[in-house]
């Protein structure tokens, strides 16, 4: 078998094993990914960037080297279910050397015999409905004749009725034939035949025809007798004397001859054990070309001859029954006309049930395994008589271009992803992909080595803005809302220094985004979006390989990249060579070209495909969002009867109402209720049961939305049963809320206050704002809105929790409260960021502020890097006598 040349397109084609295909596959993916990670940590790249440009590689890699290998099974299903609906014209791509690509070799010969079946069984219709038509309508018109009188019921109108009778018993007989032929149910009876006698007997069968032709019959020697089926033999020399008789011209001759077999006629060399039946005319012959072909069912060329096609191929069938050949000859020297010849033994092996061999019935040729691509389906052709004019057989392609019809299966992206997220984008997307590598080039330059700041704002800028341009919600009222929100929280990144403030924010960002481009109004479906974004990375491969294939035909831009590439390259190799090997030309080197080295253009190039991968997924998202909608949970199935809800729900309020007894008791009876109860003070008491209560807050959601689910809503009532539970509920939670922020406030009086206790108060906040939201939703009866209105109120919650500067405000109370009890952790104070410095240098006194000032790097903020949060504390640092971030921490012994 000839093995497929390397193919960079299926560079696995030519293995012909999917085992080993699919270890070398995992093989070099994983040594891809192992290369990547340990350039990355060679580098010093961080982890939160190494992972997923580590996994990129791996997926690329594994992309390039599996394009082809499944592709011929999603090509079957889809040809499959086509031919379910009877077109057999589809073929599958067999280019690999495997399993696989045999398999679809075979598919390919299977369809093409299916479409010749298919073929032969419309013409079966179509043929026989010709040579119904014409006796049925002979018949009807006599008939109809008859019956009106215009015909006398005389020996003449008999015998035409008869002669179209008898046609039509002829065509239904080899029907018959042809069916048990087929169906493998054709037995011999065999018996000792008088070879003269049965040919003698046929020809005088034909002479009673009304053709003008004379019939010559030659036996030798006379008194050969062979075992065979005397009826059989008899159908085929009839039909083989009737066909040639109707392809005779008029006064012509057909001989039929038979006799032993000679072998120096070049038919065969089996001598005394074989014998001959030769048929030959005087008509226009049979090509060479055709000679297989007239032995085809149904195929009669010449519509005229009024022939059914069938006689040919039950001969053939008969003489194969019998373990011999009939073929068509050429003429003998100086003759013309057609010549047939069957071959038979005079002793055949057994008599019964003999199956037709594949040669009996029409079928294209056997491909081998390896053949270079299947047949195309077999055209429409007329049947052919036994003598046909020269016609010239339409050429069968070669290679991939002869399927008739290209497959183009989902791809596996479409295959894995299925309805929820069809192809509905344009074709090629060349804007989003070039315009994603411009967003990681820019981030790529601007991002490294600097901190966050007007850089980092200017990329969020520049993937923001493309992403918007492609999507075609970006006019909605929601996608507006969420622009705004985005470029709010995208402002933090340049007006505070925290850098877990700006984590945050992007993380509300990308939520923001998803729902926008995905138009996401349940939890699930933002919860879908939200995924949909990464998943755009796989999703979206189909369209960025026709992107690239489509920009790679473009005359003049790959030609100017390659010529760029090529030239960067020549510059890197030939400038380094001279600029190491000659001190002057270094020294010109360097003063032009920036210090680059191999750490920072792999930490460039690592930023530059996570963002430009990042971004161009965004592009994906909104050029073709999913339809996060169909997803959602189960229908509800509301219980039958109230109690089953009601009483569950009744036993969380009677919980809440006793913890609202015990909160009460706590406040009334105060420490020393406290103290001899519990053996706590009041301090302990309220940081104990924190982290309890704002969990127990958000089950009570939970409890809400399972309560709505379940609890039926068919009458009034069940809508004011379900509306005062779930309301007082709702109340009882808001006094938990309550609770947990009053508790929350009492420990940072007394333990000082931290970033992490301000941002737990800004949750609890925000879930009693939730609380509020579903009593409205109640009150409403509609909650569509809910998730929506959750996320925006969220996102401003985290807006305004930026923009209070919470750093300097945790510095501000703990300064507060070191002024009104003397107690203060500049430990604490020192771990925040340069948000701080400036409340933590004009509230303490110089000792404790160089104690309390946080570490930072000494590098100034080009403009690419500035923030105002870090200019602050800058400029409040050099007021306080140079002391601060820009300064060295010093020596912190004797610091409170």
């Amino acid at each position: 078998m000839t093995r497929p040349a390397l193919s960079t397109d299926r560079p696995l084609d030519a293995i012909g094993s999917i085992k080993v295909k699919f270890g070398v596959l995992v093989g070099l993916s994983v040594v891809a990914a192992a290369l990547v990670a340990e350039i990355g940590d060679r580098a010093a790249v961080p982890a939160w960037l190494t992972v997923p440009v580590t996994v990129a590689a791996a997926l690329g890699v594994t992309q390039w080297l599996a394009r082809g290998m499944t592709s011929p099974l999603r090509e079957m299903t889809v040809a499959a279910a086509r031919m379910a609906t009877g077109d057999h014209s589809l073929r599958v791509t067999a280019t690999s050397a495997d399993e696989v690509g045999r398999l679809a070799r075979a598919f390919n010969t299977m369809a093409a015999d299916l479409a010749t079946a298919d073929q032969q069984r419309r013409e079966l219709l179509a043929t026989v409905s010709h040579e119904l038509r014409t006796p049925l309508a002979a018949q009807q018109a006599l008939l109809e004749n008859l019956v009106d009188g215009v015909v006398r019921p005389d020996d003449e109108a008999l015998q035409d009725a008869l002669a179209q009778s008898e046609r039509l018993g002829e065509l239904v007989g080899d029907l018959l034939d042809l069916s048990r032929f087929e169906g493998g149910a054709a037995t011999l009876a065999l018996a000792p035949v008088d070879v003269a006698v049965l040919v003698e007997a046929a020809v005088a069968e034909a002479r009673l025809g009304a053709r003008e032709v004379r019939f010559t019959a030659r036996v030798s020697p006379p008194d050969l007798v062979v075992a065979a089926d005397g009826a059989r033999l008899a159908q085929v020399v009839a039909n083989l004397l009737d066909n040639a008789a109707r392809h005779s011209p008029a006064g012509g001759e057909v001989v039929v001859s038979a006799g032993t077999e000679d072998p120096a006629d070049g038919v065969g060399p089996e001598g005394a054990g074989r014998w001959y039946l030769e048929v030959t005319d005087e008509g226009p012959g049979i090509p060479a070309e055709r000679a297989q072909q007239v032995f085809t069912r149904f195929w009669t060329e010449d519509e005229g001859g009024g022939g059914t096609g069938l006689g040919l191929a039950i001969a053939r069938w008969v003489c194969e029954l019998h373990g011999g050949s009939i073929e068509a000859l050429p003429p003998r020297a100086g003759g013309r006309g057609a010549r047939v010849r069957a071959v038979l033994p005079r002793g055949p092996a057994a008599a019964g049930s003999v199956s037709p061999s594949p040669s009996m019935s029409p079928s294209p040729p056997t491909y081998p395994p390896d053949a270079a691509a299947p047949p195309s389906p077999v055209p429409p052709i007329e049947e052919p008589a036994m003598s046909t004019a020269s016609v010239p057989t339409p050429a069968r392609p070669a290679g991939a271009a002869a399927a008739s019809s290209a497959v183009h299966p989902p791809s596996f992206a479409e295959s894995l992803f299925g309805g929820l997220w069809p192809e509905r984008g344009p074709a090629t997307a060349p804007f989003a992909l070039f315009g994603a590598l411009g967003a990681g080039t820019v981030a790529a330059v601007v991002l490294p080595y600097r901190a966050i700041g007007l850089g980092a704002v200017l990329v969020l800028l520049l993937g923001g803005a493309l992403v918007l341009r492609l999507s075609g919600r970006r006019t909605r009222p929601w996608t507006i809302v969420s622009v705004v929100l985005c470029l709010g929280l995208g402002s933090l990144l340049v007006l505070r220094a925290a850098e877990w403030l700006a984590v945050l924010a992007m993380l509300v960002v990308a939520v923001l985004v998803a729902t926008a481009l995905t138009d996401a109004r349940r939890l699930t479906s933002m919860l879908a979006g939200l995924a949909a974004w990464p998943l755009s990375a796989v999703r979206g491969l189909p369209l960025l390989g026709r992107t690239i294939s489509a920009t790679s035909g473009h005359k003049l831009l790959w030609p100017v990249l390659r010529t760029a590439a090529i030239s960067l390259v020549a510059l890197v190799v030939f400038g380094g060579l001279f600029a190491s090997g000659d001190a002057v030309f270094g020294s010109w080197v360097s003063h032009l070209v920036p210090d680059l080295a191999w750490n920072s253009l792999i930490l460039r190039t690592f930023v530059f495909v996570l963002v430009a991968g990042v971004v161009l997924a965004g592009c994906y998202l909104a050029l073709n969002p999913p339809r996060v909608q169909a997803l959602g949970l189960p229908a509800a199935r509301p219980v039958a009867r109230a109690w089953e809800w009601l009483v569950p729900v009744g036993i969380v309020i009677a919980v809440f109402v006793a913890f609202g007894l015990a909160q009460a008791s706590a406040m009334w009876g105060g420490h020393a209720y406290l103290r001899r109860t519990t053996g706590l003070s009041y301090a302990d008491y309220v940081h104990q049961g924190f982290g309890q209560l704002t969990l127990a807050t958000v089950l009570t959601l939970a409890t809400i939305a399972l309560a709505v689910r379940k609890a039926p809503q068919r009458t009034g009532r069940d809508r004011l049963l379900l509306r005062l539970a779930l309301g007082i509920l709702c109340l009882l939670t808001l006094g938990v809320v309550v609770s947990a922020l009053f508790r929350m406030a009492v420990y940072q009086q007394a333990f000082g206050y931290t970033v992490l206790r301000v941002l737990v108060d800004a949750f609890e906040l925000w879930l009693g704002l939730l609380v509020v939201l579903v009593m409205a939703a109640g009150v409403r009866w509609s909650g569509a809105w809910l998730p929506r209105a959750a996320l925006v109120s969220g996102a401003g919650l985290l807006l305004a929790v930026g923009l209070a500067n919470p750093e300097a405000w945790v510095a501000q109370q703990n300064i507060a409260r070191y002024h009104a009890t003397g107690k203060i952790d500049t430990f604490y104070l020192a771990s925040l960021g340069a948000d701080a410095v400036p409340a933590i240098v004009d509230g303490l006194p110089e000792d404790l502020a160089a104690c309390a000032l946080p570490h930072a790097h000494a590098a100034e903020d080009d403009l690419l890097a500035w923030n105002l949060g870090r200019a602050r504390a800058e400029a409040s640092a050099a007021t306080a006598g140079g002391t601060g971030p820009a300064s060295d921490a010093g020596d912190r012994t004797g610091c409170p």
